[in-house]
């Protein structure tokens, strides 16, 4: 079994946006926000590449203050109407142009655009991780149906905690230090 590797990784932030995030359950809101800002800071810490998407935001809106402040620099949105961020031309470009391998997949909504970009990814030959805890659904059903396809279509399902130690592989150094501290 794979696991991410920080020097091959790259983390996709998907339409994490205001209406949509509005629509996710508010008690798995807030844990996804949480994760969601933990994979963030700690791509930063690990010198990982960060690409956000957003789906049609003149309808849904902008991504949400608390993920648009914590990608400081980063944010830099890909616009787009396909759910699958690998059909959005402007995307493929760009993660060509990392040259990564292990694409990590955060945001929302897991049955739709994850679960698509997942798919999508894979048939490319990519490695793709999604960590549970950092994707939703609008609904408890989807959200779960969507992380069993996504295992079915190839994908390592985890969580952020895990994904992260995969990441580390010992304790003691810098990077340790700080991510230590994002996860309470």
């Amino acid at each position: 079994m794979n696991f991410p590797n920080k020097s091959q990784a790259l983390l996709v932030v998907i339409d994490m946006q205001e209406k949509l995030m509005n629509a996710i359950p508010s008690a798995e809101r807030e844990p996804l926000i949480k994760n969601a800002e933990t994979l963030i800071e700690s791509a930063k810490t690990f010198g990982i590449p960060i690409i956000v998407t957003e789906q049609y935001p003149k309808g849904l809106g902008s991504t949400i203050e608390e993920i648009k402040e914590k990608l400081g620099e980063y944010f830099n949105p890909i616009e787009k109407v396909v759910f699958s961020c690998a059909r959005a031309l402007e995307f493929k470009s760009i993660l060509t142009a990392q040259k990564k391998q292990d694409i990590v997949l955060c945001g929302i909504e897991t049955h739709v655009c994850v679960l698509q970009t997942a798919v999508d990814l894979l048939k490319e030959g990519y490695n793709v991780f999604v960590p549970v805890d950092a994707v939703a659904s609008r609904k408890r059903l989807d959200w779960e149906v969507g992380i069993k396809l996504i295992e079915k279509a190839g994908a390592i399902a985890g969580t952020v905690e895990t994904f992260l130690f995969q990441m580390l592989e010992q304790a003691g150094t810098d990077e340790f230090k700080r991510i230590s501290k994002l996860i309470k």
